[in-house]
């Protein structure tokens, strides 16, 4: 089964260029797209579980083909996008990327670009955990609590309510796998909110 996967806004003419391109991939891997999939109106940052994209991990078998646009269909991040990836391969479920020309299979080829992608999303929680701890040694240094102050306004983010606790942990030493499972939350749950944390300070 070759799937064709477009996540779109409400510009239908951007649906009908993504599904071009993955056409013409189809067309050059000598197969055709079987059923699309599509999500219209939805951010890349909503998680593929609760996107239709998560019918092709449900519906898909081992040998079967996801085709998208480009990287960023699958999601906001490379965190994000190599845990999606992670679960179709896990599954057999081989990925193209049509922009960046890039096929994730079976073969040594696409194992290999994997684990380049995987490498390069753990240097990106590495990096992402480093400016955290940095911006929180620099707020403490100049006397500001790490909590959300009184009064300030609540976007109402999953773990907003949780700052201190995450703060704290993160200080002394808690790998950020296993805060997530205290939180009972994925790892690219909490790196959007260190992100978002990171940027606030």
């Amino acid at each position: 089964m070759i799937y064709g996967y477009v996540r779109v806004s409400t510009d239908k003419q951007d649906c009908k260029n993504q599904k071009l391109g993955i056409e013409q991939k189809a067309k050059s891997l000598g197969c055709s797209v079987d059923k699309y999939i599509e999500d219209a109106g939805v951010s890349g940052t909503v998680k593929a579980k609760k996107r239709n994209l998560w019918k092709i991990v449900k519906q898909g078998k081992q040998g079967d083909w996801l085709i998208t646009s480009e990287l960023s269909r699958l999601g906001r991040s490379t965190v994000d996008v190599l845990e999606t990836c992670g679960i179709l391969a896990q599954k057999g479920i081989n990925v193209w990327f049509v922009k960046q020309n890039i096929g994730l299979d079976q073969s040594p080829m696409g194992k290999m670009m994997l684990a380049i992608m995987s490498a390069f999303a753990e240097m990106e929680r590495d990096l992402i955990s480093m400016r955290t701890k940095e911006a929180l040694a620099l707020r403490k240094q100049k006397g500001r609590k790490l909590g959300r102050e009184f009064g300030s306004k609540n976007n109402k983010y999953k773990l907003d309510d949780k700052k201190t606790f995450i703060l704290q942990e993160l200080e002394n030493g808690i790998s950020k796998r296993k805060l997530a499972k205290k939180l009972n939350v994925t790892v690219a749950t909490l790196n959007r909110f260190l992100e978002r944390l990171q940027s606030s300070i």
